[in-house]
């Protein structure tokens, strides 16, 4: 998708302060922190959002929740951390591409 904001970032065509890449997913922060750590993971296909995955999406979808795993730790966030995923316009998202967001010390 070529007007897609997180595959712009994901492609390289627009600068994000990147935490974590590998060839399926990046993490990046977010721009407008809800907390003192706040971070985006997206896989690199794009995929709308969660109403739009299939079970062909498992193991991305798998590797992402465990990748966000380690970011937090790597983060600093052993005593605990919240994660959001927001699902269509009525579920609060606001970018049509699938994002994990990660957020810690409030």
């Amino acid at each position: 998708m070529t007007d897609c904001l997180f595959c712009k970032i994901a492609n390289k065509t627009i600068n994000a302060t990147i935490v974590y890449e590998d060839n399926e997913i990046i993490a990046f922060h977010d721009i407008h922190p809800k907390a003192d750590i706040h971070i985006l993971i997206i896989p690199k296909i794009h995929i709308e959002s969660m109403l739009h995955t299939d079970n062909s999406h498992v193991e991305i979808i798998g590797k992402i929740m465990l990748k966000t795993n380690e970011i937090a730790k790597n983060m600093g966030l052993e005593a605990g951390y919240k994660i959001s995923i927001h699902t269509g316009i009525k579920g609060g998202q606001e970018v049509p591409h699938l994002h994990i967001h990660l957020l810690g010390n409030k």
